[in-house]
């Protein structure tokens, strides 16, 4: 959860989930903002798992308690595909669906209608939206694609988002531009799954030749990132520019959610274990000094004790560093959710292994960084993060939002700490 509410006389965001959200909430933010509503709030919701959604409640009754006489606005994945749920508490005055919620006009003539959700599977389109900045941030967010024409079996996002819908470069090109203006170094590009870009534009392009184009376009963009990407649809227009682009960071965050092949089978992805692993391979010896990161989903039902050790395993045989390790969650409506799970201790139990395992590997690659000299994106004066998205700390102050060169001279757990050079 980010942007807590201050006592400002204008619409606050309160944003959970994803780095999509993150962007979204920027959105809303100028929307409330050009409608006059200076004191509403927005929450912004996630539904991956049950966890996300508890906590959303219980900030939604705390923010009523703190504010009473503000609007409360309901948004975001959780309010799309229960809108009557959130609409029934007490505490809120609307609800929008996500693609309410980035329509200038709900915020204005729609504002009195208390539930604005329509159907999400009929959305064909992603309107693109130009913006200044992200507040209290240093790195920029660009959405490039929505929604998810997959169906894997855990998942309620593609019934939150809708279909696949792709940006045109053009808007893509112009957002970024605007950013690097107003002094931003480093956009990460996003989406609900992004290599799926293209597929409903004119001639196709992957999102390999998107990149390309962006960064010839934009050449005065110093640092460019990609958030998750699905192992078996990486494109060779984007392998060859992780091999000869130095301003694609080297840190790839796959959406790996098991290691076992029957698993994965039953999850409905569509890569193997040895997908992950050769993909990990293939983008190593073109750039060596990358880093790995992957989701993973802790006892799936069915999963047994050799199903989840093959799971463990994959952080070593791909070189994972940066894990995000989900207890599974039941979501009703996924097919999933139709197959008896496992006890709740044993999910916990697992998800705190794959967490150990992946904190020693991130403290290992660390440990390896000492001596080495890093470009260092300041989000802090004090704190930024490496090109490889390692935590780097420094005990003299430097201006936020610069790129400082750093040479590494200690290594803890889970940070490094550097020297200018």
């Amino acid at each position: 959860m980010s942007d807590q509410p201050a006592n400002k006389p204008e619409p606050q965001v309160v944003t959970f989930g994803c780095r999509m959200n993150t962007y979204e909430s920027e959105v809303m933010r100028d929307h409330a903002r050009s409608a006059g509503l200076d004191n509403a709030i927005i929450i912004n919701t996630c539904a991956v798992t049950r966890e996300a959604e508890r906590q959303a409640r219980q900030t939604i009754r705390k923010l009523r308690r703190e504010n009473p006489e503000a609007k409360i606005i309901v948004t975001g994945c959780a309010a799309q595909v229960n809108p009557e749920y959130y609409a029934g508490m007490g505490e809120v005055d609307q609800v929008l669906g996500n693609a309410e919620k980035l329509q200038p006009e709900s915020y204005h003539h729609g504002i009195n209608n208390p539930v604005l959700v329509d159907d999400i599977m009929e959305v064909r389109t992603t309107t693109p939206h130009l913006l200044e900045g992200f507040e209290g941030r240093t790195r920029a967010f660009v959405q490039v694609q929505q929604g998810c024409d997959h169906r894997c079996t855990f998942c309620i996002i593609p019934y939150a988002r809708g279909p696949s819908r792709s940006v045109a470069i053009g808007p893509i090109v112009e957002q970024v531009r605007t950013l690097v203006a107003n002094g931003y170094r480093e956009v990460s590009l996003t989406g609900v799954d992004i290599t799926a870009y293209g597929a409903d534009l004119p001639g196709q392009p992957p999102l390999g030749q998107m990149v390309r184009r962006l960064l010839q376009l934009v050449p005065e963009l110093p640092r460019l990132r990609l958030t998750s990407l699905d192992p078996v649809e990486v494109d060779d227009d984007l392998l060859e520019l992780f091999g000869r682009e130095p301003r694609l960071l080297p840190h790839v965050h796959l959406s790996v959610q098991a290691g076992d092949d029957m698993i994965l089978k039953r999850m409905k992805r569509r890569h193997l274990r040895a997908d992950v692993i050769d993909i990990c391979r293939r983008i190593r010896a073109l750039r060596p000094d990358v880093t790995f990161g992957a989701d993973l989903i802790a006892g799936f039902p069915t999963e047994d004790e050799a199903m989840f050790d093959n799971t463990l395993a994959i952080i070593g045989e791909a070189g994972l560093t940066h894990l995000h390790v989900f207890p599974y969650s039941s979501r009703p409506g996924t097919p999933a959710a139709k197959i008896p799970g496992l006890p709740n201790e044993v999910v916990k139990e697992r998800a705190a292994r794959l967490r150990a395992v992946g904190d020693q590997a991130l403290a290992d690659c660390l440990a390896r960084q000492v001596g080495s000299t890093v470009a260092v994106l300041l989000e802090t004066d004090t704190t930024g993060h490496s090109e490889q998205f390692l935590p780097v700390r420094v005990d003299v102050p430097l201006e936020a939002g610069t790129i400082r060169t750093l040479r590494i001279t200690e290594a803890s757990a889970t940070e490094l700490k550097g020297i200018p050079v």
